[in-house]
């Protein structure tokens, strides 16, 4: 490629640092159906001919058929995915290859390589969280009765439902996958026809190439087309966001899975045991989740980092992007498909749920409510009669519900006999009615929505 220019190849130290093809070879099928879509539109518009166009789409529908069966021989001396497919063409078909770069640069080409390659991740996630939001809803109406505590700094604060506590994932990994659908629509123009950074003099049609390559459009700017990666941007930050909330549900199930809590068990398929220690059954799986958000995290901050500064149009600094793109969607899909199992499998434990959703004074807000809505107390007296009498049942060592009435009535006279009515977890969870809440008609509500809404 260089031999018009410079007398001298590159020695092995600038051929390391300059090869990309280690890696940038999962971009082969959107290297080769840009490069179909390109000879097409060429030979449309009368640039190379219908017999060169005929040879150049046959020749590299016989590069894919290697690649995918894997006898396809790549070269680091050149340099990426687009030299070797087009190396192996001229092998395949002779001097018709050389006609197939007419009209474009290796600057739109990778630029429309990667959109398209990312395109497809962004695809692939939104169909992982599509299932993924499947089990949860599942789950969700398995134990849209059951009851659990809800907890705010780690701390029991009332009183929710098991079908409550998985829809908060739904809505969660919704917002998830609206991220990519939006990212994806933002990102869908074609960048084929920008060339190197000013476009070309040829007479090309990059209507016709952006329809064949199922964008919306080709982009509006030659030199914004080349040079950005925001695509790869918005990917690698839904992907961080994502992997944060599947950091948090994992390290739910790494706390509610010990021996102390009990509230979950985890199936054999996403445990492991203990080398030395043959009680133990670990929840490698939903660690290992935890972890993957730190190197996604990780991808993100070195693409943010490498674009930065970078003037217009294209810098070799982005050959730097694909690599992190790359790693960020393997380990995203990988924990997209592993806490789907997960959940899918998990059984909720019915009676360590009940009893801690009763324990640490739970239905105390209850109280409150009960004595703003039977006594007309201001709030903010009524949660200073409910402190003491928290105050009092902590002292005795009882719950709320075992004070007597007297010992009540010695704090607030004016209580009657119906506040028992609303001090157990089942009414404390029926009440809540309003939109949203945990009360199981309002989940079961918000379950028939999701389930109409994932068809």
């Amino acid at each position: 490629m260089w031999g018009g220019r410079f007398s001298a190849g590159p020695d092995a130290i600038m051929e390391a640092i300059n090869a990309s093809i280690g890696y940038d070879r999962k971009m082969a099928k959107q290297d080769i159906d840009g490069s179909r879509a390109h000879a097409a539109m060429l030979a449309a518009r009368g640039i190379i001919s219908d017999s060169d166009a005929v040879a150049i789409r046959e020749g590299l529908l016989t590069v894919l058929s290697e690649i995918e069966n894997g006898t396809f021989e790549y070269s680091t001396a050149l340099e990426d995915i687009h030299m070797n497919v087009e190396a192996r063409l001229t092998a395949l078909i002779g001097p018709a290859a050389g006609r197939l770069h007419t009209a474009r640069s290796r600057n739109d080409q990778v630029a429309t390589d990667f959109k398209l390659w990312v395109r497809g991740q962004m695809d692939a996630a939104i169909d992982g969280l599509s299932a993924l939001m499947a089990v949860f809803v599942a789950q969700a109406e398995a134990g849209v009765d059951m009851v659990m505590p809800g907890f705010t700094h780690l701390q029991v604060a009332q009183p929710v439902t098991w079908g409550h506590h998985m829809m908060a994932y739904v809505e969660m990994f919704a917002r998830d996958r609206s991220r990519f659908i939006d990212a994806r629509a933002r990102m869908n123009e074609s960048p084929l026809g920008a060339a190197a950074l000013a476009g070309t003099s040829f007479p090309i049609d990059r209507d016709m190439t952006a329809e064949a390559l199922g964008f919306d459009r080709p982009s509006a700017n030659s030199l914004d087309a080349v040079s950005d990666r925001d695509f790869a941007l918005e990917f690698l930050t839904s992907c961080s966001i994502c992997a944060t909330h599947i950091s948090r549900i994992a390290e739910e199930l790494v706390i509610w899975s010990s021996a102390q809590f009990r509230f979950v068990t985890i199936s054999d398929r996403f445990s492991t045991g203990s080398s030395i220690m043959p009680q133990k059954k670990n929840p490698d799986a939903a660690e290992l989740l935890r972890a993957k958000v730190g190197r996604i995290n990780g991808s993100l901050v070195a693409l943010l980092t490498i674009m930065k500064g970078l003037p217009l149009a294209y810098s070799k600094d982005m050959q730097e992007d694909k690599e992190q793109v790359f790693d960020a969607a393997d380990s995203l899909m990988l924990s997209l498909a592993a806490l789907t199992g997960m959940v899918a499998d998990m059984r909720p434990n019915p009676e360590p749920l009940r009893k801690a959703a009763a324990s640490g004074f739970s239905t105390a807000t209850d109280l409150a409510d009960w004595l703003v809505r039977a006594l007309n107390m201001p709030f903010r007296d009524a949660h200073h009669v409910t402190g003491a009498l928290v105050k009092m049942a902590e002292d005795q060592g009882v719950d709320l519900h075992e004070l007597s009435l007297a010992q009540m009535q010695s704090v607030e006279p004016k209580i009657s006999e119906a506040v028992y009515e609303v001090l157990g977890v089942d009414n404390s969870v029926a009440s809540r009615i309003s939109y949203g809440g945990t009360a199981p008609a309002q989940v079961k509500m918000q379950i028939a929505r999701w389930k109409e809404l994932l068809k």
